[in-house]
């Protein structure tokens, strides 16, 4: 068979089993065969190599996988791998912005219309690393995110996951390409739900959000009978938490929905709409929506494994939680770092290693030099609770030091206040030793955790329910959590206790979370973290749709 008849069969081939949109330039590329020889082949093989070789070259991840398969093309070609490959990631493009994702990083139109007027060899060599680069930006956004959470906002000190480049385009190459494709996003449950609740809330954007606010400069209360009621019941019915009804009085079907929505809001659930409820009822559904994609980017920076016991602490929910197998087994209310700057808690993942009963408060330098100093330097016996310390532990004598000799940088104590009834610590504090100095732990100020909004301390987590919480962690080490817990404390001053199985703890700062059940909850934004993030995420061509249907 000579190359005319080869050109021929080719041309023929490729116009029956090739999609339209890439049959123009394959087809050309069979005719160029038809009107050479072997050596004309070659050549145009060699060329196809060097621009491979040529477009990979500054980019090391490209370059070694190209390399490794003698800079053949991964996307470029007539074979059905080949044609697995496109289909594959040009549909998987097309598909980025239900991901909450740029769509335009990923311009399947525009790559197409390059293989189209693709005109020689070295054109097609320099689209498949094109394709290859394209595919693997793809790849970090949808499994580790498309920001860089630190550079948005610096109390996020959170590790992001980041695969190896290579190995996924190695891994790729040599995988059912759709298959592969669909395991790129977190294979969480929860972002599973997260897309799902994406989906329902652009369907009702598009319908038109959930009718009109309600306007009233009073609270409402059961039994009350008014215009504003009557909206109150009508948005409740539209988000779902209640069967329509055209009653005007605020009665107990209202009174319970009201309560439902209370509490997947983290509000107090007394079944008032007073303004903190109807702050919340009013807020948009394109707003929720932009909640969702922000809680969507935050799964992507998380996407690792949490361990099979775990501690995940929501800062805007104000609550941590034990999980076991991906079911909450425990669960207490928390005190979070004030709005203030230095003592917004940060956000980030590692191991509670143990626990110390009958802790002393080490004073965190900040504290020491912006909060005690200055009283230091008007009266030297001010905070008397506190220990000052030298570095070798022994203590200062207050009257014989002048504290006005000092200032923020050059003050060379510490502080520490003893184990005791009031201590700032109270009676037990969790360790998982990082950079930050944040741990959990007991407190004195019990009041706290009466209120909604539980932003108050420097920086760590307070919980209502310390011991508790312990019993819970050292259930899995001994019979009798309670008695061994009881046993050591009753030791003396500062009690170490190890956990056998070192249990990963993760920071972290929700606005919007979805139940076990499929429903989702939403939070309020304490330190505008998830603002700055949307943001940026519209900065990078994120945007929010409505879709009907």
């Amino acid at each position: 068979m000579g190359f005319r008849t080869i050109g021929r069969f080719v041309r023929s081939a490729l116009t029956q089993v090739l999609p339209t949109k890439f049959r123009p330039f394959l087809i050309a590329l069979a005719t160029a065969i038809a009107m050479s020889g072997p050596a004309a082949v070659a050549q145009e093989s060699a060329a196809f190599r060097q621009a491979v070789a040529e477009a990979a070259a500054s980019d090391r991840a490209l370059l070694n996988f190209y390399r490794d398969r003698d800079f053949t093309g991964l996307w470029i070609g007539a074979g059905k791998d080949e044609r697995a490959r496109r289909a594959a990631l040009l549909s998987a493009f097309d598909e980025a912005a239900d991901h909450g994702l740029p769509a335009a990083r990923y311009d399947s139109k525009a790559l197409e219309a390059k293989i189209r007027n693709a005109r020689s060899q070295t054109d097609l060599g320099q689209i498949d690393v094109e394709l290859s680069r394209v595919f693997l930006n793809y790849a970090r956004d949808i499994q580790t995110g498309v920001l860089v959470p630190g550079d948005v906002v610096e109390d996020i000190k959170r590790r992001v996951p980041h695969r190896d480049r290579g190995s996924i385009l190695d891994a790729f190459s040599k995988s059912t390409p759709t298959a592969f494709i669909r395991t790129l996003p977190p294979q969480s449950e929860e972002y599973a739900r997260l897309l799902k609740a994406k989906f329902d809330l652009e369907r009702i954007v598009a319908a038109g959000d959930w009718g009109t606010p309600v306007y009233s400069d009073v609270t409402l209360r059961p039994g009350d009978s008014s215009d504003a009621v009557v909206a109150l019941r009508n948005r409740l019915i539209r988000m779902g938490y209640m069967s329509r009804t055209a009653s005007a009085i605020y009665d107990g079907p209202l009174q319970e929905a009201v309560q439902r929505f209370q509490l997947d809001h983290g509000l107090n659930p007394d079944g008032i709409a007073g303004q903190g409820t109807l702050g919340e009822v009013n807020v948009t559904a394109a707003a929720r929506l932009q909640s969702i994609f922000v809680a969507m980017e935050r799964e992507r920076w998380n996407n690792q494994p949490l361990g099979d016991r775990h501690i995940w602490v929501n800062l805007t929910d104000f609550t941590a939680k034990i999980v076991d197998n991906g079911e909450v087994t425990f669960v207490t209310r928390s005190v979070v770092g004030a709005n203030i700057e230095d003592q917004r808690s940060p956000e980030f993942s590692d191991r509670m290693e143990y626990m110390v009963l009958n802790p002393g408060w080490y004073v965190p330098r900040s504290i020491i030099v912006n909060e005690y100093l200055p009283l230091l330097q008007v009266d030297p016996l001010a905070v008397n609770n506190l220990e000052i310390t030298r570095e070798d532990g022994s203590i200062v004598e207050r009257l014989g030091t002048d504290f006005s000799a000092f200032d923020e940088t050059t003050f060379p104590f510490g502080m520490r206040e003893p184990p005791s009834q009031g201590n700032a610590l109270g009676e037990v504090k969790f360790m998982f030793p990082n950079p930050y100095n944040i741990y959990l732990h007991d407190t004195p100020s019990q009041s706290l955790f009466a209120k909604e909004v539980r932003a108050f301390s420097h920086g760590c987590i307070r919980l209502d329910d310390p011991r508790d919480f312990a019993y819970a962690l050292l259930a899995k080490q001994v019979s009798d959590p309670s008695s061994y817990y009881a046993s050591m404390q009753a030791l003396g001053d500062e009690i170490e206790v190890r956990l056998e199985q070192p249990v990963p703890v993760h920071i972290d700062y929700r606005t919007a979370f979805t139940t076990a059940a499929g429903g989702i909850e939403f939070r309020r934004d304490i330190y505008g973290r998830d603002a700055k993030i949307w943001a940026a995420l519209t900065r990078e061509g994120v945007a929010a749709r409505a879709v009907r249907g």
